[in-house]
């Protein structure tokens, strides 16, 4: 049995599970996302982390904020991507920055090897 704390979902976290259930179509355009405050309670954050990833999930231009209504998923305008396809959109390019993340810092491991297996190479030559 596992006596650990689960850990708490920060902002970026948060954002992420609900831009995937927009790509997956648990969210469509117009449909209400869970009022901020019962969304904070059910996952025990602050209110302010749920805030902090629906003004993410807003500035991405996903969702909408309606004074004293709620957040919305937004209806995209005649000709414009919807909020699932940005959403899908989004979700493939944050797997390509981990991706290329972790291969830059496998090519640094290497630098730093071949680096130091030049390193007494050279100082056999200049002594």
């Amino acid at each position: 049995m596992n006596s650990q704390p689960k850990r708490k979902p920060n902002a970026r976290e948060i954002a992420a599970r609900i831009r995937e259930e927009i790509a997956a179509g648990t969210f469509g355009p117009g449909d209400r996302l869970p009022g901020a405050r019962a969304y904070a309670k059910k996952l025990g954050v602050a209110l302010m982390t749920v805030q902090n990833a629906y003004t993410q999930l807003q500035e991405e231009g996903l969702v909408e904020g309606v004074a004293g209504s709620g957040t919305y998923v937004r209806d995209p305008a005649p000709g414009e991507q919807g909020p699932r396809e940005t959403a899908q959109r989004m979700t493939e390019l944050q797997a390509e920055v981990a991706r290329v993340s972790t291969e830059l810092a496998s090519l640094a491991e290497r630098v730093k090897q071949l680096e130091a297996a030049v390193s007494p190479t050279m100082e056999e030559r200049g002594a």
